[in-house]
């Protein structure tokens, strides 16, 4: 299943400045292709944070990261899968 699919190199968002001065908090959820060499071939919003600056920073990061390949009976399969970037202000 696509819940074998782990990170190399994890999404790391950043916080937009603007965002966390205005306060604003959620969970943005992106749906992802992940190719056989573990990369991130398409990239889109599932579900808003409701705050465009936190969407858009979840998707650059998701964009940067690297998977594990999805493996099936051994062979490197494409993959859809979702991850939330939550967005929570210390």
């Amino acid at each position: 299943s696509a819940s074998q699919v782990g990170f190399l190199v994890p999404p790391d968002p950043i916080y937009p400045t603007r965002s966390r001065r205005a306060g604003e908090e959620g969970t943005t959820t992106i749906r992802v292709l992940v190719d056989i060499a573990g990369r991130p071939a398409q990239v889109s919003l599932q579900n808003s944070s409701g705050f465009g600056a936190l969407d858009e920073s979840a998707l650059a990061a998701v964009r940067a990261a690297k998977f594990r390949p999805y493996t099936e009976a051994g062979q490197a399969q494409p993959v859809w899968v979702s991850i939330s970037i939550r967005f929570k202000l210390q």
